[in-house]
C-alpha cells in the first residue's frame, strides 16, 4: 500500500515521504496512530496544502521532547524489588515498571513503549543503563538502580 507520512517514522521515512508498506502495517498501525494516510491524489494535494502546518507541529513536538530530555538525561532512579540473598530478583524489572517509576518522578509523558532496556528485562540488583526514546530523534540515557529487598 502506498502511504504518505504525516510525521517521521523510524526505519521508514521523513515527513512527506510517499512510501510503500505492507497493508497490515498501514491499516493497523500507521493510519490509526495518525502517522500516515493513503497516498491518493487528493491526500497528496491536501498534504502539500498543510505541509507548513505539519512541519511546525513536528518542530514543536521535537522541541518539547528535547526539553524533557535535558531534564531526564543522566538521572538515576531507584526501584526496590524482592530478591534472594544471591542478588537475583524474584521476577524482573520491565519497561512498564521503569515507566511507572518515571511517572512517579514527574515525567508523565513517558510511556512503557518509550523505555528500551538493552539486555532485556532486569533480573539482578545493581545499576543498569536504560534508554528512553522521547521522540524519534531524542534518545536519553538514564540509570536504574535496583535495590534488593531480602524479605
Amino acid at each position: 500500500m502506498q502511504i504518505i507520512l504525516l510525521e517521521k517514522v523510524v526505519n521508514l521515512g521523513q515527513l512527506g515521504d510517499v512510501v510503500k508498506v505492507r497493508d497490515g502495517y498501514a491499516r493497523n498501525y500507521l493510519i490509526p496512530q495518525g502517522k500516515a494516510r493513503r497516498a491518493t491524489q487528493a491526500a497528496v494535494a491536501e498534504f502539500e496544502a498543510r505541509r507548513a502546518e505539519l512541519e511546525r507541529i513536528q518542530a514543536e513536538k521535537l522541541a518539547a521532547a528535547q526539553a524533557e530530555g535535558e531534564k531526564l538525561a543522566g538521572r538515576q532512579f531507584s526501584l526496590t524489588e524482592k530478591s534472594g540473598v544471591d542478588g537475583r530478583l524474584f521476577g524482573s524489572v520491565t519497561n512498564a515498571n521503569i515507566a511507572d517509576a518515571l511517572h512517579q518522578a514527574g515525567f508523565a509523558s513517558v510511556q512503557k513503549s518509550m523505555v528500551r532496556i538493552p539486555e532485556g528485562h532486569i533480573k539482578t540488583i545493581g545499576e543498569h543503563p536504560v534508554q528512553v526514546a522521547l521522540h524519534t530523534d531524542v534518545l536519553v540515557d538514564i540509570t536504574i538502580n535496583v535495590i534488593g529487598d531480602h524479605a
